[in-house]
């Protein structure tokens, strides 16, 4: 009985796979037009799996028909709808290849930024983390995709999207240095972390970021007992961010999110007790008027 069971279970599953099959070839029987409705009718209705399947469809069977071009470019945004986001940059780059004077060729230079900053959704989207302390591969990528098409079409309908997309990801590339610095700071790497600092105020100008930059370098500097590299980036920070919190009273606060050296009871029981507070900046909320806001979905082809 048990092999009949399993007999009948496996009929079962090939009658499927052949009614999926004549389906799908009944499908791509019909002519270019029928197909690309279709599409359509899935892309307005938010059915991006469908979507794709008829775009490729369309691809396969009529690579060089009417509607072929625009299914290219549709499919780059049912893929990134599906959060296909390596197979949207791939039908990007192969757009671009094949059509690199299509007047239409800006929107695949648009979206494959959009789809490389946008590689790791999926995992964002459950997991409650800051994106500036993940690896930022991803944003360095899509900012440099976003900086390319700004250069060849300055002018695009997407352009200030675009802008706008940059000024985020640059901010978190910023906002990254500044992590990795507390992180020197948590290793007690205080060069390492006031060249981090460094990097942000002379690199990154105009980001939120940079405040946080001058307080890195100025306690970084202090505990490398480099009073008057410390004392530079105080008078910088001072007149520029009177109000950053490590300003205490028109002084730099060098006791602000730290303290004195550890203590014998520290040593001995591995930090358990008499921990002292580890130097961290971030004064996101207080300059950042953007602080975890994402940038908005892009639009359809």
């Amino acid at each position: 009985m048990r092999k009949f069971g399993l007999l009948g279970g496996l009929i079962t599953i090939i009658l499927v796979l052949s009614a999926c099959a004549s389906e799908k070839d009944k499908i791509a029987a019909g002519s270019e037009k029928d197909i690309y409705q279709r599409a359509q009718y899935a892309l307005n209705h938010s059915s991006w799996d469908a979507a794709v399947e008829y775009l490729q469809l369309l691809e396969e069977h009529y690579p060089f028909g009417v509607y072929a071009e625009q299914s290219q470019l549709e499919l780059i945004f049912a893929y990134y709808q599906s959060d296909e986001h390596e197979a949207a940059i791939a039908s990007a780059d192969r757009f671009i290849r094949l059509h690199p004077q299509h007047r239409s060729v800006d929107y695949a230079y648009y979206m494959r930024g959009v789809a490389s900053f946008s590689n790791d959704t999926a995992i964002t989207s459950f997991l409650p983390t800051d994106v500036t302390q993940r690896d930022i591969g991803t944003a360095r990528e899509a900012f440099n995709y976003f900086n390319q098409f700004l250069n060849r079409y300055p002018d695009s309908p997407y352009a200030l999207d675009a802008q706008k997309r940059m000024i985020y990801l640059r901010n978190t590339m910023a906002r990254s240095e500044i992590h990795v610095a507390n992180y020197y700071f948590k290793r007690e790497a205080y060069l390492a972390a006031a060249n981090r600092g460094r990097y942000v105020v002379e690199n990154m100008q105009g980001t939120p970021a940079v405040p946080d930059g001058l307080a890195v370098m100025a306690m970084g500097y202090h505990m490398l007992n480099m009073p008057e590299l410390a004392d530079d980036a105080v008078k910088v920070l001072i007149a520029n961010y009177p109000n950053h919190p490590a300003i205490k009273n028109g002084k730099f606060n060098f006791e602000y999110s730290t303290a004195k050296k550890r203590s014998w009871v520290s040593y001995v029981t591995f930090g358990l007790f008499d921990k002292r507070p580890v130097i961290k900046f971030d004064s996101r909320k207080q300059y950042d008027p953007f602080y975890a806001e994402a940038p908005p979905a892009p639009p359809a082809a």
